[in-house]
């Protein structure tokens, strides 16, 4: 047996069941290790100002309240200094036209008033939490929603503060 071909699941003594799984999971990594397979965010977002680190160290030295939209663990280990946690629970596709309702988002965490600024941010790329809760506040009536599409990465690459 040379080493140019793939095992079936019966040399590698697997049922069928765990040949699936092993299958799919084997995918899931390739995905999740390859970022270009996976979907990019847009570049704009309609009703929302796309904004990059330097905007976003201003708005922060000027009091306006940053979201974290990622998962309970990514903000404990590291988030923009001041930022609070409001995670984007998602089960919809990562497109733009998503559909919201498949998600989990609390827009009671957000302020009251609709005119405030407020600034959304993940880990950039493909990651669409932070995007899909700026939509989703744009949606609901705020009218000064600030994506912070660079994110974690464009933070921390630019040496800004972190807790």
């Amino acid at each position: 047996m040379g080493c140019h071909r793939l095992l079936t699941r019966q040399e590698c003594g697997m049922n069928k069941r765990n040949w699936m799984k092993c299958t799919a999971a084997l995918a899931f990594g390739l995905v999740a290790i390859n970022p270009a397979w996976a979907s990019e965010t847009p570049a704009t977002l309609a009703g929302a100002k796309v904004i990059q680190a330097d905007e976003a160290k201003k708005l922060l030295d000027a009091g306006v309240p940053f979201f974290d939209t990622r998962v309970a663990a990514e903000y404990a280990e590291k988030t923009i200094k001041g930022a609070k946690s409001l995670v984007y629970r998602e089960k919809s596709a990562k497109s733009a036209d998503f559909d919201a309702g498949q998600d989990q988002f609390d827009l009671a965490k957000l302020p009251a008033d609709k005119a405030a600024p407020v600034v959304f941010f993940c880990n950039a790329g493909t990651c669409w939490r932070s995007y899909k809760a700026s939509a989703v506040a744009v949606k609901a009536g705020y009218t000064q929603v600030h994506w912070f599409r660079g994110g974690m990465p464009e933070w921390t690459a630019k040496g800004l503060p972190t807790q």
